[in-house]
């Protein structure tokens, strides 16, 4: 890592999906299954938002009965951060940082191509610091 470093050097490629219209069980089962936090939602093979186990967790909280009716679309977050690959590591930490934003999700010509989460931020600064 250093001060030139891409995003597209430091993301996780081809995270795990979820379609919109899919229950707010099915997220959970798939974050269970692949150990993630974060989950890109997309509708006909757009990107238009993130998943967090937060939202899940929230939702759920809110109304535990409803876990089996809601879809994602009822409780992902739209519009999340988004970046072209080539932008600077360090300008995404930042403003992830600034805005308080558990990951940016990395786009090319419009199609998913990657994610960068605070887990990968943390594996990152490892690397630095060893």
């Amino acid at each position: 890592m250093n001060k030139n470093t891409t995003i597209r050097e430091a993301m996780t490629p081809f995270p795990h999906t979820i379609g919109d219209d899919q229950k707010l069980s099915t997220a959970q089962e798939m974050m269970r299954k692949y150990s993630v936090r974060h989950l890109p939602v997309q509708h006909g093979g757009q990107l238009v938002g993130i998943l967090t186990e937060r939202d899940v967790n929230l939702a759920l909280a809110l109304d535990k009965q409803y876990e089996q009716t809601l879809t994602i679309e009822d409780v992902c977050t739209l519009e999340p951060y988004v970046v072209n690959p080539a932008v600077n590591l360090s300008e995404v930490t930042n403003r992830m940082a600034a805005d308080k934003i558990g990951c940016a999700l990395v786009a090319e010509h419009g199609k998913l191509i990657g994610i960068y989460t605070t887990i990968d931020a943390c594996k990152n600064l490892a690397q630095v610091l060893e």
